[in-house]
């Protein structure tokens, strides 16, 4: 729809990874916030590293990050390639 009304589709798709981005921050967030609590509790099947390791937490939300990236760029790609007004036919 924002195409239709003159959004570029470079627009359109940082619209859509922003929106993305945004939501992955808060999953990630709140995933290091219950990872540091229940590390506590699986504190006795870690193996060669340490509870609270910061680069594994570290490595982990940037790959975590990465891929809610990845998964909002992808579907931002297909929108912004669609031709408005077939777009709008279908509807």
């Amino acid at each position: 729809m924002r195409l239709a009304l003159g959004a570029e589709p470079a627009q359109v798709r940082r619209m859509v990874v922003t929106q993305g981005a945004k939501l992955a921050s808060v999953g990630m967030l709140g995933g290091l916030i219950a990872s540091v609590g229940l590390t506590r509790l699986l504190q006795g099947l870690l193996y060669g590293t340490e509870p609270l390791d910061p680069g594994t937490f570290a490595a982990m939300a940037t790959v975590m990050m990465l891929v809610g990236l990845l998964a909002s760029y992808v579907p931002a790609r297909r929108a912004s390639a669609v031709d408005p007004l077939e777009s709008m036919r279908m509807e």
